[in-house]
This record gives structure tokens, sequence and C-alpha cells, in this order.
């Protein structure tokens, strides 16, 4: 791997740009019931394989984006972390957010929250940004809690995802903030 394929790094864990070699991996999760139990449907092949493109284009374009996660011990492909711009009109667009998604094996090992603190940094120092939201779904629990551990503040307004159908149970979404200010404190 070529140093300049790496973005940052934490304790435990590389974030990089996608490689061909990651496309598998990302397939499996995407694939993964569970795993995908927050979004509309599992990912087929092709599916997963266009995202990981655009991300991929993303952070060549941009220098930023949704970067794979690997661990240091191993090489290990554990999913994404990173920042990204909703190409949804939202109630709170234009903004940056802060996203992820591991595979199921790498859950509970606090990988999220350490690769989320680095992207944090990443946005607050490199790109200066203001502030940094996150959103999901009101049932998500596990990612509130990473958001929460993050130090973000869930705010007041919860909103209906327009990318999902009218009466879909996953629809409403919450909103999480953190300002530069904040992550300075």
């Amino acid at each position: 791997m070529e140093a300049s394929d790496i973005a940052f790094e934490t304790e435990r864990l590389l974030l990089r740009q996608w490689r061909d070699a990651d496309y598998v991996p990302f397939a499996s999760l995407n694939a993964d019931a569970e795993t995908m139990r927050y979004f509309p449907a599992p990912l087929s092949r092709a599916e997963s394989d266009a995202m990981a493109n655009r991300c991929r284009g993303l952070i060549a374009a941009k220098g930023w984006g949704l970067w794979v996660v690997e661990r240091k011990a191993g090489g290990a492909f554990l999913g994404f972390v990173g920042l990204h711009e909703p190409a949804w009109a939202l109630p709170f667009t234009p903004c940056v957010e802060i996203g992820w998604r591991l595979a199921r094996h790498a859950w509970g090992s606090g990988y999220a929250t350490e690769a989320a603190r680095g992207a944090l940094a990443w946005g607050f120092e490199r790109l200066g940004l203001a502030e940094i939201v996150s959103f999901t779904t009101l049932a998500n629990r596990r990612s509130r809690a990473v958001m929460e551990r993050l130090g973000m503040r869930e705010d007041e307004l919860v909103f209906e995802h327009p990318a999902l159908a009218e009466g879909h149970p996953l629809r409403p979404h919450c909103l999480y903030r953190l300002s530069r200010a904040a992550w300075l404190a």
C-alpha cells in the first residue's frame, strides 16, 4: 500500500482510499441483513460496487470522503468511516455528515468511535468545518450511541428521509450535531 493512500491513522486503524481488493468484503458487508437492518434493503453486488466506486471517486476528487477502515494488525477490511456531503435536499443541508458502516465482525470493539474521532479531527482541523452532523433512523440505537460517544448532541428535529417512501418504517430520522467549538472544548 502506498503511503499516499492513507488519509490518517488511529491507534488501531488505518483510514485510506479504496482498492479493488476491498470490493468483495464490502459486498459481503452490504449483503448482510443484520448489518443493513436500518437501511431499506441489503445491496446487490452491483449496487455495492457502484457505492464503492462513488466513494473512491469522491476521495480522488476531493481528498476526503468515506474512507476504508482497515485494522493495522493483520490488515482486515472493517468497512468505512468518513465525511460526506449528502446529495438529498434535507431540512439542514448543505452540510457535511459523518457516517460509518462496519462489518458485523468489527462491532463492539470501539472501531466506529475510534475511526470517527479521526474523521471529526480531519473535518474540523483540515477542512475547517464549523459543524459536522450525523443522522439515522430513530430505531438505530447503536449508531446513535456512537454519535453520543463522539460528543454529538441530538437536535430536536425529526425529519422524513426523502430517499424512503412515505410510510416506510425507517423514514423518520433523527439529527445529531457537533460544532467546531464544542469539539475543541
